[in-house]
């Protein structure tokens, strides 16, 4: 069970930074209402993909696999977690930028 109290911990962090740079990014370059709204669904999608990673931790934790095995899965899904909210949140620039462009 440790390890899906971990993940718990790591998503609920992840989610908090997913938000941030999200709302940093979309005020700083003058978003919309249009942009603000598109923030709210790609947290809401945000939410619940972390919480079914949440849940496949839970199930592993109870699946009797290995400590290493364990190990090695949490370790990956740990990278791609922080990689996917990095870049999630970082896909507002380019929107932000070109939806500027267009609409001033």
């Amino acid at each position: 069970m440790a390890h899906a109290k971990r993940m718990s911990s790591h998503l609920a962090a992840a989610l908090v930074v997913f938000c941030l740079l999200q709302i940093v990014i979309v005020a700083k370059t003058g978003g919309s209402l249009v942009l603000h709204l598109g923030v709210i669904v790609a947290i809401g999608g945000f939410a619940v993909a972390a919480r079914g990673l949440e849940r496949r931790w839970e199930m592993l934790d109870h699946s009797g696999l290995s400590a290493q095995g364990l190990a090695l899965r949490f370790r990956r899904d740990l990278f791609q977690l922080w990689a996917w909210t990095i870049i999630g949140g970082m896909l507002w620039l380019p929107l932000a930028i070109i939806f500027r462009a267009l609409f001033g």
